[in-house]
């Protein structure tokens, strides 16, 4: 049986300053947790209706709390609980490479676009996201579950986007609607991508640290689409980077 500080622990997850503050996240379905199990990600505790251990040995013997299906719904933040609870740790930031392809997000505030975006870093090899402070928390409840695993495999960083990019030696990339048609423009091996707010795009601020703007160009007959969703965008320019590869 749960006890109030556990329900209370878990619960608290959903709100960004508490993940902090524990440096823990949740994770909820069996297949996504059974997933990070396997990663480099440490589990702090395992709540569940059915046992992960059934055919486990005892090399990988998981220590997790078996809970009703009431229990399960309490701690749930779905509409449709999947049978298990998982708190992971936090891990810590891991430096930025010097070289490769670097996603960068300037203020991307949907969930869904984030786990979209992480997955697509996982996808097509970016080993590094960036992100502004402004950025959708990665470890939000909705990111992680969009994620689908990609989370444990991206190293993702959030700092100030200025300081970042004035630092690094690599040409930077910004995408636009009125940039240069990605497909007549020189990609580099190694480069950064930067993305915008889902209705600003990117800032000023950070405009002026780019080396080129760039843009997916429409092709339609009629043209009044206003633009491509942030995370479609980020699909079709990495996409193209690595095409060049």
């Amino acid at each position: 049986m749960l006890s109030k500080n556990q329900i209370k622990l878990i619960t608290s997850l959903k709100q960004k300053k508490y993940r902090t503050q524990h440096g823990l996240f949740l994770v909820e379905g069996i297949k996504l947790i059974r997933e990070l199990l396997l990663s480099h990600l440490e589990l702090y505790a395992l709540y569940t209706t059915q046992t992960f251990n059934s055919d486990a040995n005892p090399d990988n013997f998981i220590d997790e709390i078996i809970i009703s299906e009431s229990e399960l719904r309490r701690i749930s933040l779905l509409k449709s609980p999947n049978s298990a609870v998982a708190i992971f740790k936090i891990p810590k930031m891991q430096d930025v490479k010097d070289s490769g392809l670097i996603v960068v997000l300037d203020d991307i505030r949907d969930p869904g676009n984030m786990g979209t975006i992480i997955r697509l870093c996982d996808w097509f090899g970016v080993n590094d996201l960036v992100c502004s402070p402004g950025t959708v928390d990665c470890y939000n409840p909705k990111v992680v579950q969009a994620t689908m695993g990609s989370l444990s495999r991206v190293n993702i960083n959030y700092t100030n986007l200025e300081v970042f990019l004035s630092a690094r030696q690599q040409p930077v990339f910004g995408a636009f609607m009125d940039g240069e048609n990605v497909y007549k423009t020189d990609l580099p091996l190694s480069g950064i991508l930067v993305m915008g707010n889902e209705s600003n795009g990117i800032s000023k601020k950070i405009e002026g640290l780019l080396s080129k703007k760039i843009a997916i160009p429409q092709f339609g007959s009629v043209q009044k689409t206003e633009s491509l969703n942030v995370a479609t965008a980020a699909a079709v320019l990495l996409s193209e980077f690595r095409r060049r590869q």
